[in-house]
């Protein structure tokens, strides 16, 4: 017992020198964190959606504070909050960045769409288009399984009755979440200043689309032809619009025989044609 207890004793002190030497070196060495990333992320809004090209909010808020980001690639915060943040940074706020918004170009539904076979696999986009390139004929065709409304954090996406997704405007942050999700590549994100939306992306002649689904934009250029602005040109058998001569006079949705156009008002209100 004697010959034991110098032994403990040593080893007490040895631990108790360890300990305040790693104690000194955690205060020494320390790599002190800018006040300014906590006060940055006590503002933002958590969700952590990566629209901002960081991994989250606290990769955002040290980016800023680091110079590596600009204060508007935050798509969820609201002008004041951005102004808040700025004021953080010491910088001048510039906020003449234009609102962008999520739009589904498709309006393949269960009755308009044709289908090669039924899918009754996994509910994931990804995964239907894994089966034989997809159930929907049209390759360019929404597989309505959802995998954009799921990865939506701002709940901003909803699968309608008939098989397709509708962007609420208002709740859309522009993130691109469901950009990403999208393994038909269908989604956009667009500036919300545009007056129309073509809901098609089938690059494709009358005949063959026609056979593929009956919402599908004929490529027949009669919008480009009667558009008193002459902003349409056609382009690949879609039309292409140029918004600086656009005026949203909705003469291209009126005379369009395949329903593929819609004004922003529409998309907006929520109507029930213009979802997917």
């Amino acid at each position: 017992m004697v010959q034991v207890l110098p032994a403990v004793l040593t080893l007490m002190l040895l631990g108790l020198l360890f300990g305040l030497g790693l104690a000194y070196a955690s205060r020494v060495l320390a790599v002190k964190q800018d006040e300014r990333v906590e006060a940055i992320e006590d503002r933002l809004p958590g969700t952590n959606c990566g629209g901002c090209g960081f991994a989250g909010c606290t990769n955002f808020s040290e980016a800023l504070v680091e110079g590596d980001a600009d204060v508007t690639a935050c798509t969820v915060c609201g002008s004041d909050t951005l102004a808040r943040i700025a004021e953080i940074l010491g910088e001048d706020l510039d906020l003449s960045a234009e609102r962008e918004i999520a739009v589904v170009r498709c309006r393949g539904t269960e009755e308009a769409a044709a289908r090669r076979f039924r899918y009754e696999g996994i509910p994931d986009c990804a995964a239907a288009a894994e089966v034989g390139g997809g159930h929907k004929a049209c390759e360019y065709g929404c597989l309505g399984q959802g995998s954009c409304v799921e990865v939506c954090p701002f709940d901003a996406i909803h699968m309608t009755p008939d098989g397709v997704p509708f962007v609420e405007s208002s709740r859309c942050t522009g993130c691109g979440r469901c950009v990403e999700a999208c393994p038909r590549g269908i989604i956009d994100v667009q500036p919300e200043r545009q007056q129309v939306f073509l809901l098609c992306m089938a690059e494709l002649g009358p005949r063959e689309v026609r056979k593929l689904c009956t919402n599908a934009c004929l490529g027949c250029g009669l919008c480009a032809r009667r558009c008193p602005q002459e902003a349409i040109v056609m382009q690949r058998q879609l039309p292409v619009f140029d918004f600086d001569k656009c005026d949203g006079c909705g003469t291209c949705v009126e005379v369009c025989p395949a329903d593929s156009l819609r004004l922003s008002s529409a998309l907006e209100e929520g109507d029930d044609r213009a979802a997917g």
